[in-house]
């Protein structure tokens, strides 16, 4: 922030203690559309002692101040009489920096794509749909009317737009293939990813929670990974993208976990990185929400956290963050003597935050990544030999946590596979299932007993001790496989053992018995020898089809074929899930804890720059 953009704040706020008004006499004459320049030195002359500024620099920022007012009530003029709507609208590049300032008019009962159309224009751009307009914490939808979204006159906006980076390929173009690779990603059944506690538990809930919570944290994965490279214009819309998805779940769960509150102190941070202060009544409203948050998490003033891991945790970098943005905040509403204390109470945790860079660089030369040595050093107050041991030890918790969470997962996978339906009333929770069958109940009595008390583990059980023959007669009766279709899936090159269990299972239903076998092959390299064979059979031979001799089938009917090219397309299908995985995971950390792995370079620059104002 500039010192002018601060003397501004401050001015403001003293103007409207004095209920002094610029656009009105003694000030500003609107008859005759004249500014009283008299009027206004003597009021710099009156300020200035105030302010501890000159009478020069007053009177300069007096008269902006008044141009401003003036442009907002011609709008208010111009709406009131023809309905069309002003709106002042920043264009920022990636690292924050002013592209574009100008003003747009649209009436409000118009799309959101309208509104895009006229900045595309301002902008002599030829894609209207790569423009990007932020309002109140919402990415403009197109096709939406601007009233119905909010937005009102003389409203500001945030636009990002998608330029052409070093590879040729736009903003918006890059961010539609993350949304389609973190979508395909969740989709998968693969189990690509899976939720997971701090300690490595897996948590499993109710299949539509359980995707709506991956695609939000698989595009704030998505939107971390853009930040750690600088790109916050990037960061930004894929972090209200999460935030859209985040809000669309109505799990408890949602609330009682942190990444929720990192997600809306990440939001904030960018609006800061953009230098974005006309977001400041969503900025409050997310910052209130993540203390919330972690004070659920960490307890009452975080006694909770450093009860169990010390003052001196990793989480502490985030409280940190945290007590900056409310510093930030708090001066952007001139509120500085609040804003002076809590910038005080960053500083503190800051500067005992800082590590060693001989102590880093040792721990890097010992081996150990980055993250785990800054982590560990911050944990140990910079002993260096208690940060190995912390590192080890929190490397051995973490591998065990992960291996005795196995059977759980392994057994939600085999419950995904064999589940017959969509509908959650069939959803059973696979913790739930294995800790009845460590009981001695078999399997399939557990799934039922599970789905009949709506996963009430307590029911369940008395169920299963007093009503066994009950539920085993209620059972869907098995079913064999049928022996022709059985014999065609093993012509196509699929194993008898497991083409028959997926006949089994899905009732003979070829369909989904092809998609039973498609997403149980161990790899990519066996999907791909999959995909090879089918093409192979569809081969042309002499102009003609694959139908007889040079096959290894005994001939390919039409209905072979179609059986054929269902295959291949499913199998298509599958390789680009894999592929999404790839791109989806190629920027984002190995370790993690990354999140909690803020050098704390841009806070602490930050924070210099806020006291120094300050104490200005």
């Amino acid at each position: 922030m500039s010192e002018i953009e601060d003397i501004l704040v401050r001015l403001r706020a003293r103007l409207q203690e004095r209920d002094v008004k610029l656009w009105e006499e003694p000030y500003y004459v609107e008859s005759g559309g004249v500014v009283i320049e008299s009027a206004l030195e003597q009021l710099s002359q009156e300020l200035s002692p105030e302010m501890h500024i000159s009478a020069s620099i007053c009177k300069s920022a007096l008269l902006q101040l008044q141009e401003t007012a003036l442009r907002k009530l011609a709008a208010r003029r111009q709406f009131n009489e023809t309905g069309l709507a002003t709106f002042h609208v920043r264009c920022v590049d990636s690292h924050g920096g002013t592209a574009n300032r100008f003003e747009v008019k649209c009436a409000l009962d118009e799309l959101g794509a309208n509104l895009q159309l006229n900045i595309a224009d301002q902008l002599q751009l030829s894609e209207a749909a790569h423009v990007k307009c932020i309002s109140a914490g919402r990415v403009l939808a197109p096709q939406e009317t601007l009233q119905s979204q909010g937005l009102k006159n003389n409203q500001q906006l945030l636009v990002i737009v998608g330029q052409d980076d070093g590879k040729g390929e736009a903003l918006y173009e890059r961010i539609r293939q993350i949304q389609r690779d973190v979508e395909m990603v969740v989709d998968s059944e693969h189990r690509f990813v899976e939720l997971e506690d701090q300690d490595g538990n897996v948590i499993m809930l109710p299949p539509s929670e359980n995707r709506a919570l991956l695609l939000g944290m698989g595009l704030y994965e998505k939107g971390r990974a853009a930040m750690r490279r600088e790109h916050f214009d990037e960061a930004l819309l894929l972090f209200l993208d999460a935030d859209e998805k985040f809000s669309g779940c109505n799990s408890r769960f949602l609330e009682a976990v942190d990444n929720y509150g990192l997600l809306n102190l990440d939001i904030v941070w960018c609006y800061l990185c953009l230098k974005n202060i006309t977001q400041l009544p969503d900025a409050q409203r997310r910052l209130d929400l993540c203390e919330r948050n972690f004070q659920r998490s960490y307890g009452d003033n975080y006694s909770r956290l450093y009860a169990l891991k010390g003052a001196n945790c990793p989480e502490r970098a985030l409280i940190m963050r945290l007590q900056l943005l409310q510093g930030v905040i708090l001066f952007h509403q001139n509120r500085r003597d609040e804003a002076f204390q809590r910038l005080q109470l960053a500083g503190n945790s800051l500067s005992q935050l800082k590590v060693d860079a001989d102590q880093l660089a040792l721990l890097i030369e010992m081996g150990f990544d980055v993250a785990d040595a800054r982590l560990a050093l911050r944990s140990s107050n910079g002993n260096v030999e208690q940060a190995v041991q912390s590192i080890q030890e929190r490397r051995q918790r973490l591998q065990a946590t992960r291996l005795n969470s196995n059977s759980e997962s392994e057994m939600h996978r085999r419950l995904t596979q064999l589940q017959l339906g969509n509908d959650e009333r069939d959803w059973v929770h696979p913790r739930s299932v294995c800790r009845l069958m460590e009981l001695g109940f078999e399997r399939q009595l557990v799934v039922e007993a599970l789905r009949r008390t709506d996963n009430n583990l307590e029911r369940s059980e008395e169920l299963l001790r007093s009503h066994s023959d009950e539920l085993r007669r209620n059972l869907p009766a098995a079913v064999a496989a049928d022996e022709q279709m059985l014999y065609t899936l093993h012509e196509l090159g699929f194993k008898l053992p497991t083409a028959r269990a997926a006949l089994e299972t899905t009732r003979n239903d070829m369909d989904r018995a092809v998609d039973f076998l498609l997403k149980s092959l161990p790899n990519e390299h066996e999907l791909n020898n999959m995909i090879e064979l089918m093409n192979q059979l569809t081969a042309p031979t002499d102009g003609t089809a694959s139908a007889s001799t040079s096959s290894p089938l005994t001939a390919i009917t039409p209905s072979k074929l179609t059986l054929i090219q269902s295959i291949l397309s499913k199998a298509n299908t599958e390789l680009e899930s894999y592929n999404a995985y790839k791109r989806f995971h190629e920027d984002l950390p190995e370790n993690e804890q990354d999140y909690l792995n803020l050098t704390l370079e841009q806070e602490e620059q930050i924070l210099n720059e806020y006291k120094r104002l300050l104490e200005h």
